[in-house]
């Protein structure tokens, strides 16, 4: 197998690669920075996703939501608050949260800094996203006001027009 051509940060041909976070394309949305790893074309992620997730606190790593294949997270810096099937814990460094299919939930920065979260799930069945509408999550600005299969009416209002920014502080 070759070596995967980058450009940007971003593998554009099929093949093994290496790259830093700090030289991948990190977003802000408006509603959270983060970066995706899964290249284009050939080079894509057919079977995973994975991405960091910098989140401010009070700041919500994506509405609350569920999906056909598993997802796991990872918190690897700062603290955050879970909501899972309407539960609210509380998430400190090194908490693993595995979310088998179909598992409402949402990850929330909480304390006073920032927190990092690794973010992996299983790429099973485009489009499976599902948006219920949980008390909690809406109660810390994570939710939808009714249930919805549309991501484009879910994150309406919530998410802006993505632009490119420095990575965050990652040391």
């Amino acid at each position: 197998m070759p070596e995967a051509r980058l450009e940007d940060g971003v593998p554009q041909s099929a093949g093994w690669f290496v790259l830093n976070a700090r030289d991948a394309p990190w977003v802000d949305d408006g509603l959270r920075t983060h970066v995706k790893f899964g290249g284009q074309g050939d080079a894509h992620f057919d079977d995973l996703g994975i991405g960091l997730y910098w989140l401010e606190p009070g700041r919500p790593m994506s509405l609350y939501h569920h999906e056909a294949g598993q997802e796991d997270f990872l918190v690897l810096r700062g603290h955050c608050l879970l909501i899972v099937e309407g539960c609210e814990r509380p998430l400190a460094p090194l908490d693993l949260v595995h979310c088998p299919p179909r598992t409402p939930h949402t990850i929330v920065g909480a304390g006073d800094a920032p927190a990092l979260v690794l973010a992996v799930g299983a790429r099973k069945e485009k489009g499976s996203a599902r948006y219920p509408a949980d008390p909690a999550a809406q109660r810390h600005g994570a939710g939808v006001s009714r249930d919805t299969a549309d991501a484009g009416e879910a994150y309406d209002g919530f998410a802006g027009e993505p632009r490119r920014v420095a990575p965050p502080e990652l040391s």
